[in-house]
């Protein structure tokens, strides 16, 4: 298994959103993060031969981070059609062997018919934009029907909801960290070239 590190570097080469709609949240994920999710889920057999499932794939980051890991397939799910073409272009950077299929739709209503056992990696909107709230509760909740594990990126301070959350669904948070995530100035209300913010990643197994 290659190392944290060098999946990071390996990530330095995915761009960005061209376009990027703050109603949509569509903050990149840093290529450091992404690395330590999936390096982890790949740690605890999450990735290696299965299929991995990105609700909101963006530009692919999560994506191409499981590709470079060995899963038998993964699936890069994002509504935005212009990302959608980043992410392809992402994927030739990269040059993942594993097959990645860019399905165009709503993480919220997936079109997926997922029969296999399958592991969902994602950064979900935080629900920080007015009219947007809760929106991480619906990705979850796509996770909870469609994967057996699920690997998530929340804003600060959300554990509460999330063990109450899978609870409800009847599945159980196993792992917890904080994590850093770096937002770079690219609306026009960011007063800050760049801000660190502090947000929390957990697996959940989902029965």
């Amino acid at each position: 298994m290659a190392t944290k590190r060098s999946l990071a570097t390996k990530l330095g080469v995915v761009a960005g959103f061209e376009r990027p709609d703050a109603a949509l949240e569509q903050y990149p994920t840093p290529p450091e993060l992404a690395a330590h999710v999936v390096h982890l889920a790949d740690l605890h057999g999450d990735v290696e031969g299965r299929t991995v499932i990105d609700l909101g794939a963006g530009t692919g980051m999560l994506s191409l981070a499981a590709a470079l890991r060995g899963p038998a397939r993964v699936v890069g799910l994002e509504l935005d059609g212009d990302a959608l073409g980043v992410a392809r272009a992402n994927e030739r950077r990269v040059a993942a062997s594993a097959p990645v299929h860019w399905v165009r739709g709503d993480a919220t209503r997936p079109p997926l018919a997922v029969t296999e056992p399958a592991t969902v990696v994602m950064n979900p909107p935080f629900g920080a934009q007015d009219g947007n709230r809760n929106a991480d509760r619906a990705f979850l909740a796509t996770a909870s029907d469609i994967a057996d594990v699920s690997y998530s990126v929340h804003n600060g301070g959300s554990r509460e909801f999330i063990e109450a959350f899978a609870a409800d669904e009847g599945g159980e948070v196993t792992h917890a960290f904080a994590a850093e995530f770096r937002i770079e100035a690219q609306f026009d209300h960011h007063t800050e070239d760049a801000r660190d913010v502090d947000t929390e990643v957990y697996r959940i197994e989902w029965t």
